[in-house]
């Protein structure tokens, strides 16, 4: 998996991220059925595009790193499958939020 992962390297300000797995039972134990459980909208950060570039040719860095935990819009995002597992990738614009 991890051999897969390093030779995608998203361009200018993408972020390829994983989205957490689906919760399918409450704190209390109870069994929530599929069609009542939302999207996931936390995900790790795996790769980053270097940024930006500014007219002026000056880099723009972008400001999540991997490893970072970012909270998600409901939709958007582009899907990738890579070694059947669901990554997404983001413009960093798109991104709500990071969080620890």
């Amino acid at each position: 998996m991890a051999s897969s992962l390093k030779r995608i390297l998203p361009l200018f300000d993408r972020v390829l991220v994983e989205r957490f797995a689906k919760e399918t039972t409450t704190k209390g134990g109870i069994h929530i059925p599929e069609k009542s459980i939302g999207k996931v909208l936390h995900a790790t950060v795996i790769a980053v595009g270097k940024g930006l570039r500014q007219k002026d040719g000056t880099q723009v860095p972008v400001s999540v790193q991997t490893g970072d935990k970012v909270l998600l819009p409901e939709y958007g995002g582009t899907k990738v499958e890579i070694e059947n597992k669901e990554y997404f990738i983001f413009k960093e614009a798109d991104i709500l939020a990071k969080w620890e």
